[in-house]
């Protein structure tokens, strides 16, 4: 493991000037599809970049790999809620690719409050030769016409066109946080901090309320949802993440409003180490079943844990993300950065999980081998082809010449959103407004 990650090369990134950076450019979530030909990001702007994998030439073998746009697209603007007197802000917060069916690609996109269904379609032709109207398109008068026309279509150059087939809306009160696809292909659930609603593809003006913890008296609240996700295969099953380090496991066979869940993972907290930012810190900012729907993978502040969906009263494996950061949670809660949302994956296989840090730092664990790996996006090594080396982060004592000491971290610098390729190894990395795509060495 460790010898394959110290190999991999970065094949391209998409950078844009720091200096012009605005915040709009950020981007805010990363998503590969079902094949992993395309790369799908949003940013904070509310726009959508799709990038497509390069095909395989016989002159250039190893371009094969590279990802090049392929779409751009506004998906959402942003809006002004009269009624509450809000703002609701264009920031893309998850992007999922459905399966696809036929030639053209299809994903959902949701900022805060709207969830839309996008159709991506390439066009190569144009139908000529009207009856009713002329080649620029004004409608001719029906008294001119003297014969009957076939209209053909005639090549032209290749144009991929974005179109918003369903509007999602008027479904949530709270802030969408996620959104998840379900194996049936036909539904998909989209999860605010109190409530979870379930969808049809099919239908925008009714969503069914399946989980929903708002008590009666909003100061009794004591925790949000944090994130929700379908079981891959099984799709009556789904989990939620809390804010309070939970997680619970629903099956909707049992009842419409999943009110009581079927499974409740949650690790018991260690006396000793209790502080005041054990609640902040046991928060879950994400979730992912395995591939195979055997395991869970959560995420909290400082660490990614494992859990065997047959074992609820501990995680099966626990890895330390940033434990150096422990000593430094009191200025990380001053900065606000403890409350920072990072994402974790899996790979292909289920066999390594990948999860962001500071300073521009990714770390991978290999759950075979039990070895782990500091890596950083950044601008010095982006050259394409350049090899990416690991980083060491020194705590105390004597910093050699290769690591890189605790209190020169930039904490502005941060690694929330990554994607794995469904079945190669190639990862992509959001490092504020860049966009880095790694993969293994090729030769």
């Amino acid at each position: 493991m460790e010898e394959e990650i110290d190999n991999r090369k970065i094949n391209n990134s998409f950078l844009r000037d720091h200096n012009y950076a605005t915040e709009a450019d950020i981007i805010s979530t990363v998503e590969f599809n079902s094949t992993g030909e395309l790369l799908a990001t949003g940013d904070k702007g509310g726009r959508v970049v799709v990038f497509q994998r390069e095909q395989e030439s016989k002159n250039q073998p190893h371009r094969r790999g590279e990802y090049n746009v392929y779409s751009t697209f506004q998906s959402h603007e942003p809006e002004f809620d009269y009624l509450k007197s809000l703002e609701i802000e264009e920031k893309i917060n998850k992007i999922r690719w459905l399966p696809q069916q036929n030639a053209a690609y299809f994903l959902l996109s949701t900022n805060d409050k709207t969830v839309k269904l996008w159709k991506i379609s390439e066009r190569d032709k144009r139908p000529e030769g009207y009856n009713l109207k002329d080649e620029d398109g004004r409608i001719r008068d029906p008294s001119t016409i003297t014969s009957l026309r076939v209209p053909v279509l005639r090549p032209m150059d290749l144009m991929v066109e974005a179109t918003p087939r369903r509007v999602f809306s008027n479904g949530h009160t709270y802030h969408i946080n996620s959104i998840s696809v379900n194996s049936d292909y036909e539904t998909y659930m989209s999860t605010d901090d109190l409530r979870i609603n379930l969808w049809h593809l099919e239908i925008t003006n009714r969503s069914f309320n399946i989980v929903d913890i708002k008590p009666a008296n909003m100061e009794e609240l004591t925790e949000v949802i944090t994130a929700a996700e379908f079981h891959p295969h099984q799709c009556n099953t789904f989990v939620y993440s809390s804010s309070k380090g939970s997680i619970r496991l629903c099956d909707m066979r049992a009842a419409a409003l999943c009110d009581n869940h079927s499974k409740f993972f949650e690790e018991p907290e260690d006396p000793s180490n209790r502080s005041f930012f054990s609640e902040i810190i046991s928060s879950i900012s994400d979730v992912k079943f395995s591939h195979s729907g055997r395991y869970l993978m959560t995420r909290d502040y400082l660490t990614v844990k494992v859990w065997d969906l047959n074992m609820e009263s501990k995680p099966l494996e626990t890895y330390q993300v940033h434990d150096y950061l422990r000593s430094k949670l009191c200025s990380l809660y001053e900065n606000d950065c403890i409350f920072d949302k990072f994402e974790c994956v899996w790979n292909g296989s289920d066999s390594v999980i990948m999860t962001g840090s500071y300073n521009n730092f990714f770390r991978m664990f290999d759950r075979n081998t039990k070895r782990d790996v500091t890596l950083e996006a950044s601008r010095e090594n982006s050259k394409p082809r350049a090899i990416l080396k690991p980083r060491k982060v020194c705590v105390g004592g004597k910093r050699r010449k290769d690591e890189i000491s605790v209190d020169s971290l930039d904490f502005s610098k941060k690694i929330l959103h990554t994607t794995w390729h469904p079945s190669e190894n190639i990862i992509a990395v959001a490092a504020t407004n860049n966009l880095y795509i790694f993969q293994d060495k090729v030769n």
